[in-house]
């Protein structure tokens, strides 16, 4: 399935027929990937009486409630109504959905009690000059990534600066593989959010975060078709399934 894609009068040519899922598998399991101090995730078929939804146990069909939470279940694209006392759904933010993307590999730096990743982390990583989107796969990288456990582990998170300079490049569309761009505990400042974001002074109501996202290590720094898909919830974030194809 080989295509031709022009975009900005410049030819990209990939192999749909080869995919590369950069999406952390949703489970009904404590060994699902967490954070935000919250339960595992539950997915369970529906009861009414003594009736089942489950075919082993005598329904026609599977029919199974699911909960979980965007946020902290795995991985999740959300736009800024995630900071703002308006409400912003991604269903309205994100209607576009391939673009163009850079895949980045940094290794983030101690500081004191934190660990963290900066603007010279990013600027040295990137090489193209406006990447649609910026995709940051942090070092060392492990499969763990799928199951860890983040609640207070003050994860390695973007300083403003970084975010801003990120802003700075055009990038529409950041995605990381951790479970927030932001330090766990910062008293609520969200201050990479909101410098990518541009919020409150110029607020970027376009521009998506995409978060707790696992690159595999085969997946080689370079760029990308990036198809970034969503469900259609009319909520701040959803969980989301990003695709990458290489471009041949």
């Amino acid at each position: 399935m080989i295509t031709t894609i022009t975009h900005n009068h410049t030819s990209y040519t990939v192999d749909l027929s080869k995919p590369l899922d950069i999406s952390i598998l949703l489970r009904a399991s404590k060994n699902n990937v967490n954070a935000w101090y919250i339960g595992a995730p539950n997915i369970e078929p529906v009861t009414d009486g003594k009736w089942v939804g489950k075919v082993s146990k005598g329904a026609s069909t599977n029919f199974n409630n699911i909960y979980f939470n965007p946020h902290g279940h795995g991985t999740h694209t959300e736009c800024v109504g995630h900071i703002t006392p308006e409400f912003y759904s991604i269903n309205n933010a994100l209607t576009q959905f391939f673009f163009i993307a850079e895949v980045i590999s940094v290794t983030p730096q101690k500081q004191g009690e934190d660990t963290i990743i900066t603007k010279q982390h990013i600027a040295t990583a990137v090489t193209s000059a406006s990447p649609e989107a910026l995709i940051i796969r942090t070092l060392p990288n492990t499969e763990e990534k799928n199951n860890t456990q983040y609640s207070h582990t003050n994860w390695p998170y973007l300083t403003e600066e970084a975010a801003v300079y990120i802003r700075t490049l055009g990038v529409k569309h950041l995605l990381i593989d951790l479970p927030s761009v932001d330090k766990e505990k910062d008293e609520g400042k969200l201050v990479a959010h909101k410098a990518f974001w541009n919020y409150p002074q110029a607020t970027r109501h376009q521009a998506t975060i995409t978060e707790m996202i696992y690159v595999k290590n085969t997946i080689t720094d370079g760029m990308y078709l990036l198809n970034l898909q969503i469900a259609s919830f009319e909520n701040d974030a959803s969980p989301s399934k990003p695709i990458l194809y290489k471009i041949l």
